[in-house]
């Protein structure tokens, strides 16, 4: 087992550093190839009315007057040991791992990463244990009713839910919960758990739902169509020739069965949930991950970029790990193999 999580960890180290490379090329080598030169790149920092002599020294400041791979191999280097960072008349060290400074803000983009972070774990963890529970349950039932107006109305709301996109629905929801009926706070609401525990939470129940909506649906018929097949296998008739209630049949055999492909979509879209919920932190007015992304990419802040896409490919790798190694505590199958 050590040496698998070994493996995995130096595997996901390799996908980490492709996914730092192809984004220090798309925002670098994409817009010369386009024509622009680096005094171009240089001049949409350093302002509008921007002179020569600003120009020069914002292209010093960012490094944009080395070659591409240099500046690739000092980000990668900073991460490693940490970096020095020219702020005009004083130096600032920023110590590893070193994610580098805002083009814009000239803030840590570690920093601002941290404090993005629990806006985004709120609304991720929230929108996960609601979609979890409520789409296994729903489909657990639509198997064992197959056929019934149950089966077909909860079929027909899931296959809904994955059609209709969040900015659609997240409107909707505002629209009647927020300023028609006023029984929740609108967007722009969000508080911070520890500034006003109850503002948090009512502000975060719509998004919830919202996002909650969208991937229970996909999971109620996942888990309706592992049921139906479980529900036909020998061991199934075994367990209940041994006369056990129909409830232990149910929850301890056919929904164990049938639970790994679940928890692997689950890790999976936890991962990139923990990466930034765009469109749901958007439509909401959330300071997460995901307007930062949506902001950063606008602006062409390269450092905050590539903080965010460091961070959501780090979660999906910890994530998927996390499900390969609870295989074999869910399926006894795994074991054995």
């Amino acid at each position: 087992m050590l040496a698998y999580i070994t493996r995995r960890f130096m595997s996901a180290a390799v996908m980490l550093l492709l996914v730092t490379l192809v984004t220090f090329g798309t925002f670098f080598w994409l817009p010369k190839l386009a024509g622009q030169t680096t005094d171009q790149i240089a001049a949409s920092y350093a302002g509008r009315a921007s002179t020569v002599e600003a120009i020069e020294a914002t292209k010093q400041r960012l490094g944009l007057d080395q070659p591409v791979l240099v500046q690739y191999w000092h980000y990668l280097k900073a991460i490693a040991v940490g970096r020095d960072y020219d702020a005009g008349p004083v130096t600032d060290h920023c110590p590893a791992p070193c994610l580098g400074y805002s083009f814009r803000s000239s803030q840590p983009v570690l920093g601002t990463l941290v404090d993005r972070a629990p806006a985004t774990a709120s609304l991720a963890a929230g929108a996960a244990v609601i979609w979890l529970a409520g789409g296994v349950a729903t489909g657990v039932v639509s198997a064992l009713r197959k056929g019934s107006l149950w089966d077909r109305a909860t079929m027909i709301i899931a296959l809904s839910g994955v059609s209709l996109p969040i900015y659609f629905t997240g409107l909707v929801s505002l629209a009647l919960f927020s300023y028609t009926w006023r029984i929740l706070p609108g967007g722009g609401s969000y508080r911070p758990l520890t500034t006003d525990p109850g503002m948090w939470f009512r502000a975060l129940v719509l998004p919830w739902v919202t996002l909650a909506f969208l991937y229970a649906a996909m999971y109620a018929r996942l888990t309706r169509a592992g049921m139906l097949e479980t529900m036909n296998e020998d061991f199934i008739r075994t367990a209940r020739v041994k006369g056990l209630p129909e409830a232990v049949v149910v929850t301890r055999h056919a929904l164990r069965a049938c639970m790994t492909p679940i928890v692997t979509v689950f890790g999976l879209d936890l991962g990139l949930l923990l990466g930034g919920a765009v469109l749901t932190e958007n439509t909401f007015s959330i300071p997460g991950l995901g307007e930062l992304a949506i902001t950063s990419i606008q602006s062409g802040d390269l450092p905050m970029v590539l903080g965010v896409t460091l961070l959501t490919a780090m979660s999906v790798v910890v994530f998927n790990l996390v499900v390969d190694l609870l295989y074999a505590v869910i399926d006894p199958r795994v074991r054995i193999g």
